[in-house]
């Protein structure tokens, strides 16, 4: 099963899916939204990924303040995972997405990417960021109760 990620903004949503073993993302594309208020499309694109990459969850990007406090980009981006739930029936799992940008942004930048030409990747690496943060947490828990699991057999 793979694992889409997404790096959802106010003009555009930056997708992200992992291989098939759940250990690696790679970026999809950046969905451009027309309006910030008009979702039919974006999620309607969103599916046919799923569809297309045969996807069994999400990982969306959670946008709190350095504080933990959710604002107001926060509080769309849980009303946008309620949209995903109910257009999808797939589970929506919600990932701390603080500094994915600025670290995509470092990443384009160390890639020499000129300026004018990040803003096109910049949502997909972000997304890529968000998932893999995710997939790491996953296979870093699965060793971990697997050492568990050898010391209590141990």
């Amino acid at each position: 099963m793979r694992i889409m990620g997404l790096d959802y903004g106010t003009k555009t949503v930056g997708v992200a899916v992992s291989d098939a073993l759940g250990l690696t993302a790679q970026a999809v594309e950046t969905i451009q939204r027309k309006e910030e208020n008009k979702l039919r499309r974006t999620l309607a694109r969103i599916e046919e990924l799923i569809s297309q990459y045969e996807v069994g969850k999400i990982v969306l990007g959670f946008p709190k303040h350095m504080n933990n406090d959710i604002g107001e980009r926060a509080e769309r981006t849980l009303e946008f995972k309620e949209k995903l739930i109910q257009r999808t029936g797939l589970e929506v799992i919600m990932w701390d997405e603080r500094l994915t940008t600025v670290e995509a942004e470092r990443t384009l930048i160390e890639s020499n990417v000129r300026r004018e030409n990040r803003k096109q990747y910049i949502d997909k690496i972000a997304a890529v960021f968000i998932l893999q943060g995710y997939l790491d947490s996953v296979y870093n828990s699965k060793k971990r109760d697997e050492k568990q699991g050898d010391l209590l057999l141990g």
